[in-house]
């Protein structure tokens, strides 16, 4: 009889986790992030705003932010066992290695398209892909941002060749969503976590020199001065 009851302790207990969802990797709820199709052109979506830029320029934009945000967490996530952030990155290189050099072919075109000198096309290029790098800070988020992209880098793995560019377009939003800080949804806290996080003003170019991304310069009352280059 005992053993008959641990036998079907065992079994029980193997269902209830073999049902356990994989967002409960580190929430018991985890937050509602899904959002939908983006162009490229949505505030907020790409590291900074790309004017004039055409359709395939911002779909280039978004194959880039999204390349550059799984790359971060395939550093940044290594901490859990089960998120395969790394070994995902390491195949999306090599099996979407056209669509990512054409995307960044496009995009520096855009650049060089948009200054006047093939100089200052490269230097803001430079300083367009610091911004993108900057804009995946997750240090405040970063479960929720580790466990986002652990779902799309393996959506990723098994996108046709050719298809990275509508991924990003459906998951980029994803991505940016899990950098707010969300907290626990099950036994949510009585003041949401977002009122007291000022998020960083990526887009605001007083915030930038050419030694990077520097708050101080754009805060409420700070005196403006000459942007290096």
């Amino acid at each position: 009889m005992f053993g008959s009851r641990m036998v079907f302790s065992t079994v029980l207990g193997g269902a209830m986790l073999a049902a356990t969802p994989a967002s409960a990797q580190f929430y018991f709820k985890a937050p509602e992030i899904g959002s939908q199709r983006i162009t490229g052109d949505e505030p907020g979506m790409l590291a900074s705003p790309l004017p004039g830029a055409t359709p395939a320029e911002l779909r280039a934009a978004m194959v880039w932010n999204l390349r550059a945000a799984l790359n971060v967490a395939a550093l940044q996530c290594q901490f859990g066992p089960t998120l395969l952030t790394l070994p995902n990155y390491n195949t999306i290189l090599r099996d979407h290695k056209v669509e990512l050099n054409s995307s960044y072919s496009v995009l520096s075109k855009y650049f060089l398209r948009t200054h006047k000198t093939p100089k200052a096309g490269q230097t803001a290029l430079d300083q367009y892909g610091t911004r993108v790098y900057s804009s995946y800070s997750a240090v405040h988020a970063q479960l929720t941002f580790c466990q986002a992209a652990d779902a799309v880098s393996n959506a990723a793995v098994f996108t046709p060749r050719g298809g990275f560019g509508e991924l990003a377009a459906e998951q980029l939003p994803v991505i940016r969503n899990s950098l707010i800080r969300w907290g626990e949804q099950q036994f949510p806290m009585r003041t949401p976590l977002q009122s007291s996080f000022v998020y960083p003003e990526f887009a605001n170019e007083d915030c930038w020199d050419k030694g990077g991304y520097h708050p101080e310069q754009c805060a409420p009352g700070a005196k403006k001065r000459k942007r290096k280059r």
